[in-house]
């Protein structure tokens, strides 16, 4: 049986062989564990609740508790190992304890049923002695487990582990992988006025005949494809077939070349509008502190609300920090948690409120009523006479609100950078299951004057709205500008990663100049827009670099700047996206991110969404079709025009991601948990590798192939509101150009 075949017959992307094949010559040498030596860390390898462990001389030392009862109660392991029906593997370790003990060494699947490759007794002294054992494994996985079970004793000691190593299998690591068809659509849908192409992969260096069939299989279109030739990113051959003059309305269509055919698409008069929903209904799924309501997001997603001060929740409403940062609580309840864990960060939210306030201001603008409308999101505040995404982006900023230092504390007016658990709580966790403690963490100026830039977008837009909430807004603005200039290098420090991301960030000129123009835009004073020094550049913008923002206001409100910043600033906004129409072009697949190093960063998903807002705004300033239709084709890249034929986006494609890394949209590892709901953005190829199951299952990856759906993997397949906030953008775009 030929390798693609065992990949069909296991119906998975990555070869996890479901017959029993002959071993390669080479198969013993491929290691299946990572870091078995232990040289200075710990990580991936992982202990119970109940047995600390540490890194000791290079040895991995766990100390086992008396009283249990059987052996998988006190357990070393390494879960996201990948196995292959019908392959043997061989395990060695060597270990000591400072009793003579009986431990198990197991091979098996880390979830239930928990099926077994190997379960054999290791009897250890304090003597070191190597250990070798071979299993065959039944199941074809990338969730394998090893582990030593150390439960069941009587009295407690001290095991100690090195050089641990599972050898076998077939396919190499990060071999094997198999994209499906060759012709890769937009899996979602075309729109009937717009870019309509797919991209093929094929070695000829020749057009290829190809034919656009509808539902039923007649050929209602056909042509030749365009040779585009070797795309660097992703190391395929690319030919391109255009369809973009076919223009009728129906459900269910391919492209075909040859006896290769894509998934089946759409072609509809607004493609988006479902999307721009779903995409927006993320915030609502993932708000602290209120219950998640099933008549709005349906019985599987329901919740209580987390972080209530419910237990074991200790809840966020009476914060303290963390020791020796500052002597008072906070109540810094609501908000959204900010991507997989239940942390919640000011820099990012304050990214993801502003894009959700933009969406509002562009649909105001381009008279947009369906953006406009309360009712567009099955939401609590559904039927309050105010637009819902304002309705939704308020939940944010309030949050950000609570986060500033209050009146005559150290630095008041400043802004906590984020406030998150203790430790890293396990998968899956619910928010009303959380019983970590939480603290705030300190103050720091990026934090600060990204209150600043969002309170004063709030102002000036809800002023319209809720008066009340908008000086509220401004007040909070402006002391935060003020207490920024008066603390102007308090940075976040960058080993604070436990329980939460650093987020951190040590030049803050930006955040200045994003702040200054946005609390220019909302005064009028002089002495912020004396501050707006950055410029949009062809690096965009993103959390940690916000300096591009500050052309995006001046843009999006011409009337209330100068007219040689705004002349200047609309050059910069079209001289970018002349350049990211340029990379879309340049590539097979139309991603109009293309990065200088030929890397994909973390989120990268997030980079091409960016990119098509600023995109979006050439053309809101030029009305010119090609910047329209590159944003159509960015998101023909993000549903399944791409090197991996993969939907990034979930519930939308035939081959969409489901398995997003996040603490209660955990159905790969617990059954009665749902997959995250239709519109959540996967971050994407990410070159990095930074976590165990991508470099377990991708080593010497494209870099635009440097993906994996599965739960574990933080590293490729996290989701983000600030991902998300530029997703419900560029789709409330694509179908009000």
């Amino acid at each position: 049986m030929s390798v693609k075949t065992r990949l069909v017959a296991a119906g998975l992307p990555l070869v996890l062989i479901a017959a029993v094949v002959t071993p390669a010559t080479a198969a013993e040498s491929y290691e299946r564990v990572l870091n078995g030596t232990f040289d200075g860390v710990k990580t991936p390898w992982w202990s119970s609740g109940n047995t600390p462990s540490r890194v000791d001389s290079g040895r991995l030392c766990a100390d086992i508790p008396a009283g249990t009862v059987n052996p998988w109660q006190s357990m070393i392991g390494q879960n996201d190992v990948p196995l292959e029906a019908g392959q043997p593997y061989t395990l060695r370790f060597t270990a000591t304890a400072t009793k003579n003990v009986t431990v198990r060494a197991t091979v098996q699947l880390a979830t239930p049923p928990g099926t077994s490759t190997m379960n054999k007794a290791a009897a250890l002294t304090s003597t070191p002695k190597t250990f070798e054992f071979v299993g065959t494994s039944t199941v074809a996985t990338r969730n394998g487990q090893v582990s030593i079970q150390a439960g069941g004793a009587t009295e407690a000691y001290t095991l100690c582990l090195d050089d641990v190593s599972l050898t076998g299998g077939a396919i190499p690591p990060g071999g094997g992988w198999d994209y499906g068809s060759p012709v890769r659509a937009n899996q979602h849908a075309y729109p009937v006025s717009g870019a309509k192409r797919a991209s093929v992969v094929d070695s000829s260096t020749t057009p290829l005949p190809w034919q656009l069939r509808d539902a039923a299989g007649a050929v209602v279109a056909s042509g030749n494809t365009q040779v585009k030739g070797d795309d660097a990113m992703t190391r395929d051959h690319v030919h391109i077939a255009d369809f973009s003059s076919y223009r009728q309305v129906g459900s269910g269509y391919t492209v075909a070349v040859g006896d290769q055919v894509s998934y089946p698409f759409d072609i509809a008069t607004k493609p988006y509008d479902k999307l721009r929903r779903d995409a927006l209904a993320y915030f609502y799924h993932n708000r602290s502190g209120t219950p998640i309501d099933a008549k709005y997001v349906g019985d599987a997603y329901a919740r209580p609300a987390g972080h209530v001060g419910v237990a074991p929740n200790k809840g966020d409403t009476a914060v303290p920090c963390l020791p020796g940062e500052c002597d008072y609580t906070l109540d810094v309840s609501g908000g959204w948690y900010d991507a997989g864990d239940h942390g919640k960060y000011v820099v990012n939210g304050a990214l993801a409120a502003w894009q959700l306030m933009d969406v509002y201001e562009r649909s105001l603008y381009r008279l947009d009523i369906e953006g406009l409308r309360d009712g567009l999101l099955a939401i609590p505040e559904q039927g309050n006479h105010v637009p819902d995404v304002l309705d939704e982006a308020r939940w944010e900023v309030e949050f950000l609100l609570k986060m500033q230092v209050p009146a005559g504390k150290p630095l008041a007016g400043m802004a906590h950078h984020k406030i998150h658990d203790l430790a890293w709580t396990a998968h899956p966790t619910l928010p009303h299951n959380d019983a970590q403690p939480r603290y705030l963490h300190a103050p720091s100026t990026a934090a600060t004057l990204n209150l600043a830039a969002a309170g004063a977008q709030c102002a000036r837009i809800w002023k319209l709205w809720d008066h009340a909430f908008a000086q509220r807004c401004l007040t909070a603005a402006e002391t935060a500008w003020q207490a920024a200039l008066a603390n102007p290098a308090k940075f976040a420090p960058r080993e604070d990663s436990v329980g939460g991301g650093p987020y951190d960030d040590t030049d803050v000129t930006d955040e200045f100049s994003w702040a200054g123009a946005e609390l220019y835009a909302a005064t009028g004073k002089r002495q912020y827009l004396d501050k707006v020094t950055t410029k949009l550049t062809s690096a965009g913008f993103s959390w940690k670099d916000t300096g591009a923002l500050a052309d995006l206001t001046i843009v999006r409100l011409p009337f209330r700047f100068p007219i040689d910043r705004v002349l200047a600033a609309r050059s910069r906004v079209l001289q970018v996206a002349d350049g990211h129409v340029h990379d879309l072009k340049s590539q097979g697949y139309p991603n109009p991110s293309k990065p200088a190093d030929g890397l994909y960063a973390w989120g990268s998903t997030s980079a091409t969404t960016n990119a098509a807002v600023i995109m979006g705004m050439a053309y809101d300033l030029s009305y010119k079709r090609e910047y329209s239709d590159a944003v159509l084709e960015s998101m023909d890249y993000l549903l399944g025009r791409n090197g991996l034929n993969q939907s990034f986006v979930s519930g939308y494609g035939e081959r969409a991601s489901k398995n997003q890394h996040h603490r209660h949209w955990a159905h790969q590892v617990d059954a009665k948990l749902p997959n995250p709901p239709a519109g959540s953005l996967a971050g994407g190829p990410n070159s990095g590798l930074q976590d165990p199951v991508a470099q377990q299952n991708l080593r010497g990856c494209a870099p635009a192939k440097c993906y994996i759906d599965e739960l574990g993997s933080w590293s490729t397949n996290e989701v983000a509101i600030n991902w998300n906030s530029s997703l419900a953008w560029v789709a409330a775009f694509a179908d009000t150009r």
